[in-house]
């Protein structure tokens, strides 16, 4: 008898994780890398929230929580959810988890049995697939293309639901591409929904507080009010508030499904830190002046990498809508050849090859279902994104 479940045999292994990795490798052997490949603000949490865990230490806040999580940071979920979104939840719609990651897991467990599907656009955070695979269900991928500014179009969604979809997962901001949904864009989506009254959805909005410019971001359950009792909405606090390592995330539902993901959740982590809960609400209440700061950096941070990208030879790049990733295509250089003979077959090939001639440690495309792409992070500061988009230039004007 194998020790080992067979269902790990159909899950790869997260592919930010494992160039974050080699890049770390790469630079305590002392070569000098610079990491694009990790989703993690380069700030520090502000003052205030960590305040607020100290203050929770000292009260001895430090006891077992309830499941779905302390009752202040729930109180405050409902709040931002009505203050910043228009929507309306009891206390017991919502549910807080160790990371938006587990919100998601355990929903997905709560919910998929063998043979539903769970539609996911592409390109896609590494982890959607994985996750709905180990939890019994089917992932079934909805094509979206540079052309529309990796958005997913109502026609396309029509086409991939059936009997079998129970979930649509949608992502806007997008990790990996940026790419965020107008109100009429999202419209569109919700418009062929409420068609299917068996479908839910569930929406990451993880990355709300980082769109740039005049953009105004939404959430499909503000844009379709009727959609409400089918939709899942998480949010959580790692992005922006520079939090990642809280592990805190939140959701607001159907008060079935939220009941749900708490029988899952007690018989898991018994749920979040009490400490990370209390700065969460410290978090979500407090002073947001933070957010203006973040977005103005990013957004510039944006805008010189995009500008140097579409400068370097074979590379388009186009102009994310938030979150702090850009998407390049990297299509006109399958098939070129490196100084050191290596030919470039595919966008792994073209990252690993980066990586080894210049240092710069990238995603490739097709780990997120779509390539010949490669994400990278620009969250770090202008002047290392300056000097890896140097290497970047320099690396694809090299080949041949």
């Amino acid at each position: 008898m194998a020790l080992l479940a067979d269902v790990l045999s159909r899950v790869k292994p997260s592919a930010t994780i494992v160039m974050t990795q080699k890049a770390r490798d790469l630079k305590a052997s002392g070569v000098d890398v610079i990491s694009l490949s990790v989703g993690e603000p380069d700030f520090d949490t502000p003052d205030h929230i960590k305040q607020a865990a100290i203050e929770a230490i000292h009260r001895n806040e430090t006891r077992y929580p309830p499941v779905s999580g302390i009752v202040p940071l729930r109180e405050a979920i409902v709040r931002k959810f009505k203050r910043e979104n228009g929507l309306d939840y009891k206390l017991s719609q919502t549910i807080v988890g160790t990371g938006g990651k587990q919100v998601l897991y355990n929903a997905f467990l709560a919910t998929l049995n063998p043979g539903d599907e769970v539609v996911i656009p592409r390109p896609y955070w590494v982890s959607y697939p994985e996750m709905v695979g180990l939890c019994g269900g089917t992932p079934v991928f909805a094509d979206t293309d540079m052309e529309h500014g990796f958005k997913l179009q109502a026609e396309e969604l029509d086409r991939v639901l059936t009997p079998k979809t129970k979930w649509i997962v949608l992502n806007s901001p997008s990790n990996p591409s940026g790419a965020a949904y107008t109100r009429d864009e999202m419209k569109a989506l919700t418009d062929v929904l409420l068609r299917y009254p068996d479908v839910h959805i569930l929406t990451d909005d993880i990355y709300e507080h980082l769109t740039y410019g005049d953009f105004a971001f939404v959430t499909p359950a503000q844009v379709e009010p009727q959609l409400i009792e089918r939709t899942l909405t998480m949010n959580g606090v790692s992005k922006g508030y520079a939090m990642t390592g809280w592990r805190i995330g939140y959701a607001a539902g159907p008060e079935k499904l939220i009941k749900a993901m708490d029988f899952v959740q007690g018989q898991q982590t018994s749920g979040a830190s009490t400490i990370a809960q209390w700065a969460a609400v410290a978090a979500l209440d407090g002073p947001q002046d933070h957010l203006a700061k973040f977005r103005a950096a990013f957004q510039g941070r944006r805008d010189l990498v995009v500008s140097m990208l579409n400068q370097t030879n074979g590379l388009t790049c186009p102009t994310p809508e938030g979150a702090f990733y850009v998407y390049p295509s990297c299509a006109a250089l399958i098939g070129k050849t490196t100084e050191a003979g290596k030919t470039i077959e595919t966008d792994e090939d073209f990252v690993t090859e980066l990586l080894q001639a210049e240092g710069v440690a990238a995603v490739h495309g097709s780990a997120f279902g779509l390539g010949p792409n490669l994400r990278i992070s620009y969250a770090t500061s202008n002047a290392v994104l300056e000097e890896a988009c140097r290497r970047i230039q320099r690396f694809c004007g090299s080949l041949r």
